[in-house]
């Protein structure tokens, strides 16, 4: 019975201290992890409103207007494409500031986001805007963009934005929605 208790052995010092490091560095390593995923998710959501904010203007452009009035037998009134004017002002009013901020339905009713049919009923991260200065004609060219402060310091912020032109009767997008240097800021 001595015998076996002497034969049987514990951890050592040493043997103890590796595995606290071991798992020191897992720790480490899965906390870079969450941050990164966490920053991904909150830029995920500029990258697809500006992404759809861009494809809705498209669509805008691509539904074809003419002018209201009442056409004669064999009447003909020319239909033309132009963009949508510009949004008018920035939803929500402020850029969030490290937070989430619901934005008020009521903004989303102003003519060019109207136009658009874009909405965001969720809260965001971001500020987002739609400019337009010419509508139509050659030279025709929208901004969409979405301002973020993720990080909660208002000396930088982020801008994720993607625009269109038309050229040759037909509205081209950029083909990348351009991205900040820094978008964890």
């Amino acid at each position: 019975m001595i015998r076996r208790l002497k034969n049987k052995r514990g951890f050592t010092l040493v043997e103890l201290m590796i595995v606290v490091a071991i798992i020191g560095i897992l720790a480490a390593l899965a906390i870079y992890g969450v941050r990164k995923y966490l920053t991904n998710a909150k830029t995920g959501e500029a990258k697809a409103n500006v992404g759809r904010l861009a494809k809705d203007a498209v669509s805008a452009y691509e539904r074809e207007t003419m002018a209201a009035t009442f056409l004669g037998v064999n009447g003909v009134a020319a239909a033309v494409n132009q963009l949508c004017p510009s949004a008018g002002a920035a939803v929500p009013a402020a850029i969030p500031s490290g937070q989430k901020i619901q934005p008020d339905p009521a903004n989303w009713t102003l003519p060019g986001w109207n136009c658009l049919k874009f909405s965001v009923n969720s809260p965001v991260y971001y500020q987002y805007n739609y400019v337009a200065p010419n509508v139509s004609g050659p030279g025709a060219n929208f901004n969409a963009t979405a301002t973020g402060d993720l990080d909660g310091v208002t000396t930088t912020t982020s801008v994720w934005a993607q625009g269109g032109n038309i050229l040759n009767g037909a509205l081209r997008l950029q083909p990348t929605i351009a991205e900040p240097t820094n978008p964890e800021e």
